[in-house]
């Protein structure tokens, strides 16, 4: 506080030092015999170290007009906050010359063909797929005392490799090691796989596909078959009670109508206009355009049918971050059980690798000591017997096996832990309407929907599943 004649000065900064405010401290009956200089401000503020960002516009206010600022805060400084970097992403050079040749074709008589618009994304060997595109470092900012405020770093992104492509030495671009096609697989891992093409349905003349590559089917595959691939599965037109099973993505042109026969299993993403009465399970996200109808549909991030009909009606649903629909239920409130915010698979597999690398730790503890003891032997008697010789050969080998599964063990614990940290607030959107019906599982927390409720989120908050209105 600055004592100046009839008056005095508080300052007063903000605890991150971003803002200096000033009180002008006057009593009622001194208020038409104050004059306040300019330098007088400027000493108040000097006194308490406000250097930077001084707004000389409410100086020169307090000096001509005080009485205006009597025993009244009012800002005077406002400091630079530091500005965080953009985050890094990926850039797939080779999307475009896809999406550019997308779209139905026009045939040689003038007709349009519409049953072969889904484009398949082949490359070539060399071919770039990816490019890293780094977090920007952001902006230092600086207090209105002067003091330097460090830049804060965008978030990184990690490119993922996968099979049949490589990498250049800097590890910022991905090529294709193959011509084939471009799959991405668990842990959003970019492959390239071959491409094994069906000219009609899978049926009796076809029979069951276990392919290492992409599958393309451009007919159905019909009731009772299987169809497994490393790689992405596309299915131009539907899918029966059959078994579909790929390590990266699946996409089914017409729908799925499994009448509870067999299953439909993605290491990634599932896209398709409906599903009814089957089993489908996606490690990432479910998209849907049309419906989903007495189905048991599990993604280990999304749901999502938001599409004209966007309707979801029966069985039990289950997403590690959310469930959106245009419509929930209908007026005949059928049972309906929507299951999110809990990745149990994720956790279940961490304990197990803590499990794991706890053993191999201890067999790494042994395997050491045994070590020990033999260079002991020999620091003592100068060569080993023959029997244990052999020992030590084995047990160095057994050292680089375990060091070598150690290594993979805590890189997966690692990516497991992340993704598990990455879990965000988990939601329930209807976008449009959702019927009674409903029962919602939070984790442990369970809500019924009684009824109807209009373009409404549900998600935690304060440890109750709470509503509030979509806009």
């Amino acid at each position: 506080m600055e004592g100046i004649g009839n008056y005095r000065f508080e300052i007063k900064l903000s605890a991150d030092k971003l803002e200096a405010g000033i009180i002008l401290k006057v009593d009622e009956t001194e208020l038409d015999n104050i004059v306040v200089m300019e330098s007088d401000v400027l000493k108040a503020l000097q006194a308490q170290k406000v250097s930077f960002g001084i707004k000389h516009e409410v100086v020169q206010a307090i000096c001509t007009t005080p009485a205006n600022f009597a025993n009244v805060f009012v800002t005077i400084a406002a400091g630079s906050p530091h500005v965080v970097g953009e985050d890094g992403y990926v850039e797939y050079p080779y999307l475009k010359t896809i999406e550019a040749g997308t779209g139905p074709k026009e045939l040689e008589d003038g007709r349009v063909d519409f049953y072969n618009v889904t484009s398949i994304p082949n490359v070539v060997k060399g071919q770039l797929l990816a490019k890293k595109i780094p977090a920007g470092q952001g902006q230092p900012g600086k207090t209105v005392t002067g003091e330097p405020i460090a830049p804060k770093a965008g978030k990184e992104v990690i490119l993922k490799p996968g099979k049949n492509v490589v990498q250049n030495p800097e590890r910022t671009m991905i090529y294709a090691a193959m011509d084939g096609q471009v799959s991405f697989t668990d842990q959003d891992k970019m492959n390239v796989f071959p491409v094994f093409e069906v000219n009609g349905d899978v049926d009796f003349g076809v029979g069951n596909i276990d392919f290492v590559g992409t599958v393309v089917i451009r007919g159905n595959v019909l009731n009772g078959f299987r169809v497994k691939a490393s790689g992405d599965i596309r299915v131009l037109g539907s899918v029966e009670g059959a078994e579909l099973d790929a390590g990266g993505s699946i996409e089914i042109k017409s729908g799925i109508v499994a009448q509870d026969k067999g299953s439909i299993v993605a290491g990634h993403d599932i896209r398709t206009s409906f599903i009814q009465n089957a089993n489908v399970t996606a490690a990432n996200q479910i998209i849907v355009t049309q419906s989903i109808m007495f189905s048991n549909v599990r993604a280990g991030k999304q749901i999502i049918c938001k599409g004209a009909k966007g309707i979801i009606i029966g069985g039990v649903l289950q997403a590690g971050e959310k469930i959106g629909a245009r419509i929930f239920g209908n007026n005949s409130a059928t049972p309906t059980v929507l299951e999110v915010g809990v990745k149990p698979e994720l956790r279940q597999e961490l304990a197990s690798l803590q499990k794991e690398l706890q053993d191999v730790y201890e067999n790494l503890r042994k395997t050491d000591q045994g070590l020990g003891v033999l260079n002991q032997i020999l620091q003592v008697t100068g060569e080993l017997p023959p029997e244990k010789r052999v020992m030590q050969i084995k047990l160095t080998n057994t050292r680089l096996v375990l060091e070598k599964e150690s290594k993979a063990l805590e890189s997966r614990k690692k990516d497991v832990e992340a993704e598990l940290l990455g879990e965000g607030p988990a939601a329930v959107d209807a976008y449009h309407v959702m019927y009674p019906g409903i029962k919602m599982t939070f984790g442990k927390l369970v809500h019924f929907i009684k009824h109807e409720y209009a373009r409404t989120r549900f998600m935690v908050i304060d440890g109750e599943i709470s509503s509030t209105t979509l806009l």
